[in-house]
């Protein structure tokens, strides 16, 4: 055995297991942003907007104290504008999406309302009808707080899968 083929072996173990830390950073990431959410909207009972306002506020002072501490300790911080503007090709790919949605949403209800497909329409209307008496026993944030964690859970599984 060669001894760069020992050292490509480590640096592809490296790699894989880097590969599988980011792999599963994502869901976890998302799965602290929306318990944070969660305890803010449900058991603070605060609204969206006054959690909005919380963490620009929090960005604003940390952003401001670390301001103050690179400048006392003379550290330079370059800030390029273009690192946070994103492409013209990621915007159009958000707004093609979310068009798409909309447009297959508008599409699927316009097909039921007609009622040219019973089965769908029948569907349709037992979807709403148990998403209303969903929204009956529990809150709305509930609701989507179980559905960040169903998702992050697909996310997970679906990480595992393609790493193993």
């Amino acid at each position: 055995m060669d001894s760069n083929d020992g050292k490509n072996n480590n640096k592809s173990k490296g790699s894989s297991r880097q590969g599988r830390r980011s792999h599963f950073g994502m869901p976890l990431i998302l799965l602290i942003s929306g318990t944070l959410v969660y305890y803010h909207c449900a058991y603070r009972k605060a609204s969206l907007l006054s959690l909005v306002s919380d963490v620009l506020i929090v960005l604003l002072c940390s952003l401001a104290i670390l301001g103050l501490l690179f400048r006392q300790l003379n550290i330079s911080v370059p800030v390029d504008p273009l690192e946070w503007q994103i492409s013209q090709d990621t915007a159009n790919g958000i707004v093609a999406c979310i068009a798409n949605t909309v447009g297959a949403a508008e599409s699927v209800l316009r097909v039921a309302a007609t009622g040219h497909d019973k089965r769908l329409f029948f569907r349709v209307v037992v979807c709403l009808y148990m998403l209303s008496a969903l929204g009956r026993f529990v809150s709305g944030v509930t609701v989507a707080y179980a559905g960040l964690f169903l998702f992050c859970l697909y996310l997970l599984a679906e990480n595992s899968q393609s790493i193993g």
